[in-house]
């Protein structure tokens, strides 16, 4: 089986990455990255281009993900990415966001079919960059994919990542197994699967089902769990001190490239509100973390935290999957 880590705007970026490759090694065969908007300027965005900078990112497989419907904005990003030594890239047909889905980029795309054709057939004209397309079912309906997936078999895509819910259902109801397995036996490209892998049981139950998938993308659950992948291969859950040198490398990161508490501690309460749910009883601590405005004040609540409270071992360890 192949591991892929997910995108999340804001959170998976390179300080994270790093992290996570230090203290779980040789768990993702492919880290996506968080989005790129393709502008105008011959160059990538700074915090953009940080986040791709190949010594950013030693050791780790980085597939750049652009989010754009617009096709020559896609070619001059992929060029950009060609001089700084990239051959793949992701194509985002599935952010749910209201921002993104009103421009009509995202899973908002999947609303324009006869558009989308063309903007595929544009890209994929591309020569030496190898293109994955991470995608949902539809906009409104589930059974749109059927038409969309008539457009995706014209094309000789890397994989094709299918997250099985609408952009309607965001991230609630659950993922539409049904409708992936119909793809699963349709479709021309090869599968990967994205959607709701929080536990050991989620993912023994989704290879129960569809056994012949060797690839799966996981996000949420990965950062609500970074041990998930280490459960998953037999090698027991993540002991709290790897978990809390983990956290403190990842803090520290964000210390180096970003200037005072408050910045520092959006992005690590942003973490907690995935990874708190894998301590037992933390409620009140999660209450602490969210309100704190002082970095100082924020590490004395996380030690104590690790020093006074257990990891939940059970597969539901209260992770809100909505």
């Amino acid at each position: 089986m192949k591991y892929y880590f997910a995108p999340l705007e804001g959170i998976s970026g390179y300080i994270y990455r790093n992290a996570y490759e230090k203290f779980f090694p040789n768990n993702i065969d492919k880290y996506f990255t968080p989005f790129i908007v393709p502008n105008q300027s011959k160059s990538l965005k700074t915090k953009e281009f940080r986040d791709v900078l190949p010594e950013n990112n030693n050791g780790l497989n980085i597939i750049p993900q652009i989010l754009t419907n617009d096709s020559k904005g896609f070619i001059a990003t992929c060029k950009k990415l060609k001089q700084l030594g990239y051959d793949e890239v992701n194509l985002n047909l599935g952010c749910p966001s209201g921002t993104v889905v009103s421009k009509f980029r995202g899973s908002g795309f999947l609303a324009k079919r006869e558009e989308l054709d063309n903007f595929l057939d544009e890209i994929f004209k591309i020569q030496d960059m190898k293109i994955s397309i991470k995608t949902r079912l539809g906009v409104d309906s589930a059974d749109e994919f059927y038409e969309i997936m008539k457009i995706y078999d014209k094309y000789p895509m890397e994989e094709l990542i299918i997250h099985p819910r609408t952009r309607q259902d965001f991230y609630g109801n659950k993922p539409n197994m049904e409708m992936f397995k119909d793809a699963l036996k349709s479709s021309k490209n090869t599968i990967c699967y994205n959607g709701d892998i929080f536990s050991v049981k989620d993912y023994e139950k989704f290879i129960e089902e569809c056994p012949s998938v060797d690839r799966i993308m996981i996000g949420r659950g990965s950062l609500a769990n970074p041990g998930l992948i280490n459960e998953i291969k037999g090698k027991g859950v993540v002991d709290k001190n790897i978990l809390k040198e983990f956290h403190d490398e990842v803090c520290m990161g964000y210390k180096e490239i970003l200037s005072g508490d408050i910045n520092v501690l959006f992005r690590m309460k942003e973490l907690w509100s995935y990874m708190i749910g894998m301590f037992e009883d933390s409620e009140k601590v999660a209450k602490k973390i969210k309100k704190e405005r002082m970095l100082s004040e924020y590490n004395v609540i996380i030690s104590r935290l690790f020093a006074e409270y257990n990891i939940d071992e059970t597969e539901n360890r209260g992770f809100n999957r909505n």
